[in-house]
């Protein structure tokens, strides 16, 4: 009886904190826009400090402590299959609704990738253990690694006003920050031991949620919500409900059982990704939108979460 009131006590902590966390930094941003006089575009500066060093620096936090197995497979494909099954889920609403190019692209964005990372994380320890979070630290990277790769090729195509050349590509790619912290990070520590700089990466890392967070709340309007009321509501659907689905028909067609499969449908269950709101942000792919979004979204994953790990812990 004492250890189960133990339990719940902790998961409480976890909860409240991270939702009060989320509350504060997204209705901070929120009133400064409305009450301040912060410049309209004040969210850009944020955003260049979140990209340049903050998200570099989860990479060096987290990479160059990975251990790969064949276990750890689902959770390094799970993002790949959320991310095309959502990309063409997007591309059939759009031909439907015939959204504009920079609309679509940013809904692929915010609902093709997951937020594993800032409500991933405390949730996963949260309702499982902290000995858990090495798996979701894989879904995190593979989803960081998409954003970086495929998610900036997806912006760059619907803001650019010349056609997308193969070198254009590959420049835009090769020269983003978060890309280039995740190759050095692989890499640097097969050569050099670079674990003294770990608190420093820490802190820079515990930057990111915060920040975005409050990036989101700068840009959130809630003016006219439901004008884009379809475009949300399709959009947490898939992010939601139908993504951890799919993951979880993986897990039954091959018979998978365990602490794995749990965390990977688990981790498929979380909101939109904060910082894939900043990119959409960043490219101009109708940040109204896509803000809305992620903000909402997150808010929501919180009762859909404890819907997930209940279906978990009995199916996988």
């Amino acid at each position: 009886m004492i250890s189960n009131i133990c339990a719940l006590r902790i998961f409480a902590d976890f909860y409240m904190t991270n939702f009060l966390l989320i509350g504060v930094c997204i209705l901070a941003g929120l009133l400064l826009r409305r009450h301040s006089k912060l410049p309209a575009d004040a969210h850009k500066g944020v955003n260049a400090f979140i990209i340049n060093l903050a998200l570099p620096a989860v990479s060096f936090k987290y990479l160059p402590h990975l251990q790969w197995t064949e276990a750890l497979i689902l959770p390094a494909v799970m993002p790949v299959i959320i991310w095309l099954c959502g990309w063409v889920y997007i591309r059939i609403y759009a031909s439907k609704t015939k959204l504009d190019k920079r609309t679509e692209s940013g809904l692929k964005l915010v609902t093709s990738l997951s937020n594993t990372s800032f409500v991933g994380f405390p949730l996963v320890a949260a309702y499982f253990s902290s000995d858990a979070l090495g798996i979701a630290v894989i879904c995190d990277q593979v989803s960081f690694i998409l954003l970086a790769t495929a998610g900036i090729v997806v912006a760059m195509n619907a803001s650019d006003k010349h056609n997308l050349t193969t070198g254009l590509l590959i420049k835009r790619v090769i020269s983003f920050p978060p890309f280039i912290a995740c190759v050095v990070a692989l890499v640097l520590p097969l050569f050099v031991d670079i674990s003294p700089l770990d608190p420093l990466f820490d802190n820079l890392a515990a930057t990111v949620a915060p920040l975005a967070l409050f990036s989101i709340g700068l840009q959130m309007q809630f003016d006219g919500w439901r004008k884009y009321a379809k475009h949300l509501s399709v959009s947490m659907f898939y992010k939601l409900i139908i993504s951890p689905a799919l993951i979880l028909i993986v897990v039954l067609i091959f018979n998978m059982r365990g602490i794995i499969p749990q965390i990977s449908i688990f981790e498929s269950a979380m909101p939109s990704f904060l910082t894939a709101g900043i990119v959409a942000s960043e490219y101009d792919l109708n940040p109204r939108v896509t803000s809305i979004v992620v903000g909402i979204s997150i808010l929501f994953s919180f009762f859909t979460t404890a819907v997930w790990y209940f279906i978990v812990i009995n199916l996988a």
